[in-house]
C-alpha cells in the first residue's frame, strides 16, 4: 500500500499560488483553476502527498468557479472540520494524509448523486489520466472511472 505524506521536497516544489492555497488556507479565484473544465477521465490527487481524493465520474458543473465533486474517491484521505472564517461556518476539507486545505463542503449538490458539493480549488490538485493510473500507482481506483465514449 501506497505512503502519502507531506514533504519538504514536494510543499518547495509548489509555485506560490499552491503554496498559498495548500499551505496557508487560501482560495483561487473563482474561474481561474486549470482544472476547472477538466473533462478527461481519471483522478484527482493532493499536490502535495499524492493521496488520491476525487474521480472524474464524481466531478460535475456546478457554476462556482471552482471544480466541484460529489464525493471523496477514498473518504479516509478527506478531512472534514468546521470553518468559522470570513464571518461565515461552512465545513473545510483538507487532505487527511499532507494536510493541505483543498476547499469547502457544501450540502447544495445534486441531489440524487448524494446532495453534496465539494468545491475544491484546482491549485491543491494534481490530474492523473487515466491512462496513467496504473504506471503512477493509482491502478486499484481504475474501476472508479468512466469509460469515455
Amino acid at each position: 500500500m501506497a505512503k502519502y505524506e507531506k514533504t519538504d521536497a514536494a510543499v518547495a516544489a509548489l509555485t506560490p499560488e499552491q503554496f498559498r492555497v495548500t499551505q496557508q488556507s487560501g482560495t483561487e479565484r473563482p474561474g481561474t483553476g486549470p482544472l476547472l473544465y477538466n473533462k478527461e477521465p481519471g483522478i484527482y490527487v493532493d499536490i502535495v502527498s499524492g493521496e488520491p481524493l476525487f474521480a472524474s465520474s464524481d466531478k460535475f458543473e456546478s457554476g462556482c468557479g471552482w471544480p466541484s465533486f460529489t464525493k471523496p474517491i477514498e473518504p479516509a484521505n478527506v478531512a472534514e472540520l468546521r470553518d468559522a472564517t470570513h464571518g461565515m461556518v461552512r465545513t473545510e476539507v483538507r487532505s487527511a494524509h499532507g494536510d493541505s486545505h483543498l476547499g469547502h463542503v457544501f450540502d447544495d449538490g445534486p441531489r440524487d448523486r448524494g446532495g453534496l458539493r465539494y468545491c475544491i480549488n484546482s491549485a491543491s490538485l494534481r490530474f492523473v489520466h487515466r491512462d496513467d493510473m496504473v504506471a503512477q500507482g493509482y491502478g486499484d481506483y481504475l474501476p472508479q472511472v468512466e469509460e469515455v465514449a
